[in-house]
């Protein structure tokens, strides 16, 4: 969407994109979720397969990677067999899944304390409306995480339904 707009993105933190005036739509982007850290032998071998190959490597951010190849270079795909993509998608839905299950767990202790301490009349102390907060918040962070997995699920559950059509 940037592309666009005629910036390209430079750069990447924690919710801080970094871009600079280009062309419009001169490049194609894609963000990967790599296996190991991109600091990893086996990653680092794989970024310098995609450079060797057009595909510069923009910004890591934890195991994410941003990913550009001049658009003027045709499509842009990283995966191109089923096996990979179901792989892929394989390895961002039990990212969600983990982080959904640990908001999840964190929403119902704070839920659950916060009902103790109201049938306990505060004897555990005075953050009952700091338990229902916290855990109303970490319970839709957990919702939301799922929220992005369902759709992963579909994607998963489709590329296995056509294998099956294909084999």
């Amino acid at each position: 969407e940037m592309s666009a707009k005629g910036l390209a993105m430079t750069d990447y933190s924690w919710c801080r994109y970094v871009f600079s005036e280009t062309p419009a739509n001169q490049y194609l982007y894609r963000i990967e979720l790599l296996e190991q850290m991109p600091t990893h032998p086996e990653s680092q071998a794989y970024l310098r397969f995609l450079e060797e190959n057009g595909v510069e490597h923009v910004a890591s951010y934890l195991r994410w990677v941003y990913l550009r190849k001049p658009a003027s270079e045709g499509a842009f795909d990283l995966y191109t067999d089923i096996d990979s993509k179901i792989k892929h998608y394989q390895r961002i839905h039990l990212l969600w899944v983990t982080l959904m299950i640990v908001e999840f767990f964190a929403g119902a202790s704070n839920l659950g304390v916060g009902i103790a301490n109201l049938t306990l009349n505060g004897q555990l102390g005075n953050f009952t409306n700091s338990n229902f907060i916290l855990g109303s918040m970490t319970t839709a962070l957990g919702v939301l995480f799922l929220a992005m997995d369902l759709p992963l699920l579909r994607k998963i559950r489709k590329l296995k339904k056509e294998k099956t059509i294909r084999e």
